[in-house]
């Protein structure tokens, strides 16, 4: 008796940790229409009901690390994505397979157009993503 409830506790959080993390998507394009990017976003449920939220980190490719981003859903598929220390803002309008808006430099004095269009990954990218993601997080925000 005690192996079989252990057996579905078991069963219960695996299935829990699996769809914890959904929808993880990643976004190539540019920002001003020359400097390439690659976004990743990911949707993690709220242990406590209510909405999910989001884990993102976007690079400029070849010539910088990555950027830990503090995400907040709006309405209609609206995102304010803040940089980690606070370095850039973009906020971004989700429509199909697409992300537009603009950057905006911390002062408010620079406002560039992003373009972002979703790419499709394989199993193992997005595994890949949520590893540099994770690694992302522990290196911002270990004590």
């Amino acid at each position: 008796m005690l192996k079989q409830i252990l057996l579905i506790l078991t069963i219960t959080i695996f299935s829990v940790s699996l769809h914890a993390q959904s929808n993880p998507t990643l976004y190539k394009g540019t920002i001003n229409g020359k400097m390439p990017i690659t976004l990743f976003i990911q949707a993690i449920e709220n242990g406590c009901g209510g909405d999910p939220y989001y884990d993102a980190m976007y690079r400029y490719d070849k010539v910088s690390n990555w950027l830990q981003l503090s995400v907040t859903e709006g309405v209609k598929q609206q995102f304010a994505m803040v940089e980690e220390g606070f370095t850039g803002l973009m906020i971004v309008k989700k429509e199909d397979d697409m992300m537009n808006g603009t950057w905006i430099s911390p002062d408010g004095k620079k406002q560039i157009p992003v373009e972002l269009k979703k790419v499709t990954m394989s199993k193992k990218e997005i595994e890949s993503y949520q590893d540099k993601m994770e690694k992302l997080n522990y290196e911002n925000h270990d004590c």
